[in-house]
């Protein structure tokens, strides 16, 4: 009994014991994971100072470099504002030195004048005192002829009006057959003249444009993205721009196909920019397709504005100026609308000037005469007339409208300037090298020429040159006389004009000859 005592006494001891050693560790495993704790809380501090120190000096460096950008488009801003002002001031600084010039000129002449308007009342006053003596002289002769004559001087001054009448007029006839004659021998000459320094003054590109354009590619393996799973990215596109795209064996290059380049334009631009991104599908194509049309319109635009300024044309309101960049991506018989354009109103100036007129606003119906070939809607009317009523639209002076709408005789001409557009415009349009014509409808027009002249009595052959300009026309002496030759030519013209469509004007030359051959043997 006692040693159980004793053992349940020793029991329990030692249970207290391992108790007390149980609490001790237990608080210095407390301990040791409050110490880990807390310094894993100041290295979380720390971290969190370190990254809220970096984000800082990313914010403030890249505030900088946005203060620097905005500083340097700001200077930016300020030269071109600067070179502006600059430009500004030297234009009306030599306005100003040409206005001081005709100053100077015009007191010059004032002076001028008035020292030979006083040499001209001095001598009209020498005239009337020798007027007044040579009617005294008059009356005394007169007095005496009435004596020999037996006539009063009013009977023998209707004699010889009467007798001055009839030899005025006969002499006015010859004179004026004689006028009329040097009048059409010097308008010929001198239009002749004027065209031909228009022409010689003014150098024009040979511009031909095809249907197509080839986009080359770095390698055949960008074809697969362009066509897409099941074509849906070459259809897209397709969608998007209006042009068709091949896709064939052509090493590294693709096709482009369309009637419109503005069309061919855009496609090209969009697949240069989604080749060069790389990413390529439906969504993007119709983003990159719709972004390259906005700048299309600005390039339009600054074509546009950069082109009248080249012509120094003033005061075109901004529509005018969006249709005439329109232009760059227009074409007519493979000739380029723009290069056109420019080309007729160079001519136009140049003409304007030899016979003094306006050229300034000759170079401005000659910019705007094709402007109906660019409508941004579809109309029935001809490209003349809706030209014609754009500009009217747009507020152009009447002179302007109607060069537009009578350069192909659509409307009547009432100022001086619409047939000066009509010439240069056949001069532009006439031009070796200026137009693309297909070879069968070329080989076409020049037989049914031959064939034309042909079919008149007389006419022994028939030879269209000059790529079809000059008909050269060779009869039969003893059927056809000197007098018929020049009626034949002028019906050939008129018929040629009648039924036939050809670019330029055609020279009809009617060539009788009879020839005497011997051999001497």
């Amino acid at each position: 009994m006692e040693l159980s005592i004793a053992t349940l006494i020793i029991a329990v001891v030692a249970l207290a014991v391992g108790i007390v050693a149980g609490k001790f560790i237990f608080a210095k495993d407390t301990k040791r994971k409050v110490d880990e704790a807390e310094l894993h809380a100041q290295n979380l501090i720390k971290e969190a100072e370190l990254r809220a120190e970096t984000v800082r000096k990313e914010k403030e460096l890249s505030a900088k470099e946005k203060f620097v950008q905005l500083k340097a488009e700001h200077e930016k801003e300020v030269l071109e504002r600067n070179r502006k002002v600059g430009e500004g001031e030297n234009r009306i600084r030599q306005k100003e030195q040409g206005l001081n010039q005709k100053t100077e000129q015009l007191e010059r002449q004032i002076k001028e004048n008035n020292a030979i308007k006083e040499n001209l009342t001095r001598q009209m006053d020498v005239i009337s005192l020798k007027q007044a003596e040579l009617e005294k002289h008059q009356e005394e002769h007169t007095r005496r002829l009435e004596k020999l004559a037996n006539l009063t001087a009013d009977e023998a001054k209707a004699q010889l009006v009467e007798s001055l009448k009839q030899e005025a007029h006969s002499q006015a006839l010859g004179l004026q057959q004689e006028i009329i004659d040097e009048a059409k021998q010097k308008a010929n000459k001198e239009a002749r003249k004027i065209i031909i320094q228009s022409i010689q003054r003014t150098a024009a590109e040979q511009a031909i444009e095809n249907a197509i354009t080839v986009f080359n590619l770095e390698s055949d393996e960008i074809k697969g993205q362009i066509i897409g799973r099941e074509g849906r990215n070459i259809r897209a596109i397709e969608a998007a721009t209006g042009v068709d795209l091949i896709v064939d064996d052509t090493p590294e290059a693709i096709i482009l196909s369309c009637f419109d380049p503005l069309r061919r334009e855009i496609a090209r631009l969009s697949l240069q920019r989604l080749v060069t991104d790389g990413r390529i599908h439906p969504a993007r194509i119709e983003e990159v397709v719709e972004k390259t049309k906005r700048q299309l319109e600005e390039q339009i635009m600054e074509i546009g504005e950069r082109t009248v300024i080249e012509l120094g044309i003033h005061g075109l309101h901004k529509e005018l100026i969006r249709l005439v960049g329109k232009m760059r991506f227009r074409s007519s018989y493979g000739q380029n609308l723009l290069m056109h354009s420019r080309e007729v109103a160079n001519l136009c100036g140049i003409m304007a000037a030899e016979l003094g007129l306006n050229p300034k606003l000759a170079k401005r119906a000659g910019l705007l005469h094709d402007i109906g070939k660019v409508p941004d809607e579809e109309t029935e009317l001809s490209h003349a007339l809706l030209g014609a009523k754009l500009a009217e639209k747009y507020g152009e002076v009447p002179a302007v409208v109607n060069a537009i709408g009578a350069h192909h005789d659509e409307m009547e001409m009432q100022f001086v300037i619409s047939p000066i557009i009509q010439s240069c415009d056949s001069i532009s349009g006439a031009r070796p090298g200026a137009r693309r014509e297909i070879m069968q409808q070329y080989l076409q027009r020049i037989k049914e020429l031959e064939n034309l002249a042909q079919a008149y009595n007389g006419v022994e052959k028939a030879y269209a040159i000059q790529a079809g300009r000059e008909l050269r026309v060779i009869v039969e002496a003893d059927k056809v006389t000197d007098g018929d030759s020049e009626k034949l030519s002028f019906d050939i013209a008129q018929k040629i004009q009648t039924e036939m469509t050809y670019p330029g004007q055609i020279k009809v030359t009617v060539i009788r000859e009879k020839r005497a051959v011997n051999v001497a043997r």
